[in-house]
């Protein structure tokens, strides 16, 4: 085999070996980029859920304060019916 021939195969490897290395490094970053974008809408996901839940806990507060309220209001009616009732000791 001549000198030539060995340095044309030496070449076309080093060529293939070069491609096949420029293939992997784009299909990682391909990869890269998609998990960025599925990370990116889970946060998006995230938010929105922990919105929604920062919402339903100040409105399950309200409710609760409501709750509260009625059921003072409750106490004073029994008490002012006690204290109006003939038959209460």
């Amino acid at each position: 085999m001549s000198t030539t021939w060995i340095v044309v195969i030496i070449v076309v490897a080093v060529v293939v070996i070069a491609a096949l290395a420029w293939a992997a490094t784009r299909g990682r970053a391909r990869r890269v980029e998609q998990r960025r974008i599925e990370a990116q809408q889970h946060r998006e996901v995230a938010n929105t859920k922990a919105r929604e839940a920062e919402q339903a806990r100040l409105e399950a507060k309200a409710q609760a304060q409501r709750a509260q309220e009625r059921q003072a209001e409750a106490e004073e009616l029994r008490e002012r019916a006690a204290s109006v009732d003939p038959d209460a000791d």
